[in-house]
């Protein structure tokens, strides 16, 4: 990312903390929407969820500057996704959803500018996340045992 994209993703973002549970609501709604067989991977009672989300998002977007320390971190984040049953597909519907819940928070700050240092920011890490769940060895199945997916 260009100083540029970081200084203006976390200025965007500082805009929305203030109304960071808002945001998460937006966010899960938009996700279910796009998506409605990913409410099954949640508890019904998405409190603790919505929280975990804006301080991951906090983290990410506190280290811009030294996302590469990061990644690690989200490698491992992604395998433990993994086995929540998330799918390399799911991370274009979550970036979707991140990036229509940060345009309606921002309204007419929103800009394409803006949407693309989003879209970079978010990239990062979605695919370190993929790396992390693709390095996951899946158990080898038996012959004859059907898998269950």
């Amino acid at each position: 990312m260009t100083p540029r994209q970081i200084e203006i993703v976390k200025l965007s973002f500082a805009k929305i903390m203030p109304f960071k549970d808002q945001a998460a609501e937006l966010f899960y709604c938009r996700l279910f929407e796009l998506d409605p067989s990913l409410r099954l991977m949640f508890r019904s009672d998405l409190t603790e969820q919505k929280q975990k989300l804006m301080v991951a998002l906090a983290m990410v977007v506190t280290n811009l500057e030294k996302m590469d320390s990061l990644l690690p971190s989200i490698r491992v984040l992604g395998q433990r996704h993994k086995t929540y049953g998330v799918r390399n597909r799911h991370y274009d519907v979550v970036g979707a959803a991140l990036l229509w819940t940060l345009e309606i928070g921002m309204g007419a700050s929103w800009t394409n500018e803006l949407a693309e240092a989003w879209k970079n920011a978010y990239g990062r890490v979605a695919n370190a996340m993929i790396e992390g769940a693709d390095s996951v060895v899946e158990p080898e199945r038996r012959p004859g045992r059907q898998a269950a997916e």
